[in-house]
């Protein structure tokens, strides 16, 4: 599963010097039952900054972040999250710490927005403790962060699937981790709730201090908005840094097979890609 790339190695290094980390994966292999998909891979997620995971369809990216979250179990190495081996931490606090938006998720028949969203605290909730005020407030806050305040007494059955993607998002936020990891967030969304589920991301980053983790597909997205870029194929990661230090045409034709200009955003500055005419 290795592969060849024209970046020099240490971007890899020199991106994440004096930056502390907040998940750690030293020499993981993780897979399905017997098939591997990642045989020997390391990353760092700096603290505070928001990471895109980038790559082609089934090069692994989902795969790694179900094992940062354990939901996937894994293989040699180790996964630290702010310092302490993930293995070791009991599951209810793990919740408190870490927050995950999976790809698909399945609400109970019959559950209303503001209820879904609710299930967020119970992480932080001990066996004898009562539903509070501030955990009140909390989902008030979500619901309106993603924009269906309106919608907290509607049945999730009946919401349309962009609809159902923001109440996940809201019940993730109501958890109130540190770290949120978020697999495709933007899957069903129309391009406007795209860019605003994005831009509130940026804003929990910014005003709450929370560390971001997202796999993203469209790579002007992940360059538009992320800080830091893990770059994924079959299996391996090929690099990772700041997107304007690592994204160049000869990685993008190199990771994805696609011919292609880097230009600057004329909104951010930040790289963007512009497909070559002609491809097919």
């Amino acid at each position: 599963m290795t592969t060849t790339t024209s970046v020099p190695d240490p971007v890899v290094e020199t991106s994440l010097v004096s930056t502390p980390t907040a998940i750690e994966v030293e020499h993981v292999r993780v897979g399905y039952d017997k098939h591997v998909i990642s045989e020997d891979v390391s990353i760092n997620v700096p603290t505070g900054g928001y990471t895109a995971i980038i790559g082609p369809n089934a090069c692994g990216k989902s795969t790694l972040l179900r094992a940062i979250a354990r939901i996937l179990p894994y293989t040699h190495g180790s996964i630290l999250l702010e310092g302490h081996d993930i293995s070791r931490i009991p599951t209810k606090k793990l919740a408190t710490r870490l927050g995950l938006l999976p790809q698909t998720s399945l609400a109970p028949e019959g559950i209303r927005v503001a209820d879904l969203v609710a299930r967020g605290r119970y992480p932080h909730q001990g066996m004898f403790d009562r539903w509070s005020k501030t955990d009140e407030q909390i989902v008030i806050d979500a619901l309106a962060a993603t924009g269906i305040s309106d919608l907290s007494g509607r049945l999730v059955d009946e919401l349309s699937g962009g609809q159902r993607q923001r109440v996940w998002v809201a019940m993730v936020l109501a958890q109130q981790t540190p770290v949120l990891l978020l697999d495709e967030p933007t899957t069903f969304l129309d391009i406007t709730h795209q860019y605003g589920l994005l831009e509130l991301f940026e804003t929990l980053r910014r005003e709450l201090k929370r560390t971001i983790v997202v796999v993203l597909h469209d790579l002007n997205q992940a360059a538009r908005f992320a800080s830091h870029l893990i770059v994924m194929k079959d299996g391996d990661i090929i690099t990772a840094g700041p997107p304007e230090k690592i994204i160049t045409a000869e990685l993008i034709n190199e990771v994805y097979d696609l011919p292609c200009r880097i230009v600057p955003d004329p909104e951010t500055g930040a790289p963007m890609v512009i497909p070559k005419a002609g491809l097919r």
